[in-house]
């Protein structure tokens, strides 16, 4: 291992207490999560992280000696900074190992009620230059998260003038056709029912779009000709799993992934691609660039690009053919139980009798065959096991531990 290179944090999402877990299995050094009422990522369906689980979350993270930083990073209005208030007890009791925010009245609330806590800043503030660290700095931020907008050029003059504060950078994930997420589309297009930075983006920039001359209402003019109108908005998603060498050598303190709101299996196999970049550079001075993309395209993707890390973004970085993200691999299964040769599963896409899948574990990926498959009481065998059923199924090739098990498809398909 290269001694002379500080080891940088993977930061994984944790939507929910199981994505927590599964994420530090999977590869996290830390997580970051938010409560339903103060996140920009409101959770609509799972488990939600209220202040009433909150501590039993950080706990579990605590035991496992990974960090938790909990989202505060709302711009808020005078009601969520007196909910704020009366929370700050519960966050204080939990004792995440920092707080995330972007805006400046939720900082005066930290500093006044939770102010034993360390405190990072979000890139909701669009933290561009190098003054702007020094501020935070200077206000006792203990790291800063730099703006998706920046270049490695502008990455790298930033660390050299401020050298004495953590900087953060997102490398992996979706993006937002606005600056740092600071968007007012979503408020615009739902009438202000749906506050993109209040935690409930309806994504309006996923939305397919067709052109309509103003004389002209009720005729819509396809902006391409596919009949399908396109998504002009629409970017792909950043993936910079290939130039995290650059970023170890810069000193980089932490690498974040987005997806609060993403699958179970997106947050262990990103995490789990990530994690062995990482560790393979530390530990030779190269990576297998052809391995890691070939790993991330199985995760759902809208197309992947360097967003502004190399060059400015120009139509290459858009997905303007479909706004949802399709994996390359289909999550069959998460394994739940064992009993003798049998493992319980809980199917997510349907898998056959006699199929060829790959288990992927913290540990493990491998090929194996479904050899056979019984329902939930184990008193019928079946040929299939459809999406949602809990079966019992045998293997020709199981896992050394099945805990944290998932099972997907094999090869890609939906390939971007």
């Amino acid at each position: 291992m290269n001694k002379n290179l500080k080891r940088p944090e993977l930061l994984l999402p944790a939507g929910s207490k199981e994505k927590l877990d599964y994420a530090i299995h999977y590869g996290a050094d830390a997580v970051y999560l938010g409560m339903v009422d103060f996140s920009l990522r409101a959770m609509r369906k799972g488990e939600l992280i209220t202040k009433d689980n909150l501590a039993d979350c950080i706990k579990l993270a605590h035991s496992m000696n990974k960090k938790v930083y909990l989202t505060l990073n709302i711009f808020a209005y005078d009601d969520d900074i007196k909910n704020m208030i009366e929370t700050a007890e519960k966050i204080n009791e939990a004792n995440p190992d920092a707080i995330l925010f972007s805006d400046f009245g939720v900082y005066n609330i930290i500093k006044k009620y939770m102010s034993k806590i360390p405190f990072h800043v979000s890139t909701q503030t669009n933290i561009l230059n190098s003054e702007a660290v020094k501020f935070w700095r200077d206000l006792g931020a203990q790291r800063v998260v730099l703006s998706r907008d920046l270049s490695l050029k502008q990455i790298e003059l930033i660390r050299k003038n401020v050298p004495d504060i953590e900087l953060e950078v997102f490398v992996h994930g979706a993006q937002c056709v606005s600056f740092s997420g600071r968007c007012l589309i979503s408020d615009y297009m739902t009438k202000g029912e749906r506050k993109a930075n209040h935690g409930n983006c309806s994504q309006s920039c996923r939305w397919s779009y067709k052109l309509v001359e103003e004389t002209r209402q009720g005729e819509y003019f396809d902006i391409e000709q596919n009949g399908q109108g396109t998504h002009i908005l629409s970017p792909k998603d950043l993936a910079l799993i290939n130039y995290l060498p650059e970023l170890v050598d810069l000193g980089i303190e932490s690498f974040k992934i987005e997806g609060r709101t993403k699958s179970l299996y997106y947050v262990s196999a990103i995490a789990k691609a990530y994690r062995k970049a990482i560790d393979d550079y530390l530990l030779t001075g190269n990576i297998d660039k052809e391995a890691n993309y070939n790993e991330i395209i199985k995760i759902g993707n809208r197309g992947y690009t360097t967003g502004f890390y190399l060059h400015k973004p120009d139509s290459e970085g858009y997905s303007y053919d479909i706004s949802k993200g399709l994996a390359g691999a289909d999550c069959l299964c998460v394994f739940l139980d064992k009993q003798d040769n049998l493992y319980k599963v809980l199917t997510k896409n349907k898998f056959l009798l006699n199929d060829e899948i790959e288990i992927i574990t913290p540990d493990e990926c491998f090929k194996t065959k479904v050899l056979k498959i019984y329902n939930d009481k184990m008193d019928c065998e079946k040929e299939l096991s459809n999406t949602n059923d809990v079966s019992y199924i045998e293997l020709s090739k199981c896992p050394q531990n099945y805990k944290y098990a998932l099972a997907r498809t094999v090869g890609v398909k939906n390939l971007r």
